[in-house]
């Protein structure tokens, strides 16, 4: 699959790169790679989200920050890999 990452998304790598956490970091590729095989099971216990976001999933980067993603046929949308979810 290929992989889009949004604007926002792209924002939070960034931050992610400059912060120097190579925990989150890592997390952060371990979804993505989890993502890739099964995009709605496996780690970061996925869940389809609600409401504002209906065909939007989350999955635990840690306790405070959620990666939030698409599944659109052959690709994977990035749309966040910072904080909780916000309404569009």
């Amino acid at each position: 699959m290929e992989i889009v990452y949004l604007r926002q998304a792209l924002a939070d790598l960034q931050y992610w790169k400059k912060s120097g956490n190579k925990a989150v970091q890592k997390k952060i590729t371990q979804l993505i790679e989890s993502i890739e095989k099964t995009p709605f099971k496996g780690i970061g216990k996925p869940e389809g989200l609600k409401y504002h976001h209906i065909g939007k999933w989350s999955r635990r980067i840690t306790d405070e920050h959620r990666i939030i993603y698409e599944v659109e046929n052959d690709k994977i949308y990035i749309w966040s890999l910072r904080g909780h979810y916000e309404k569009p």
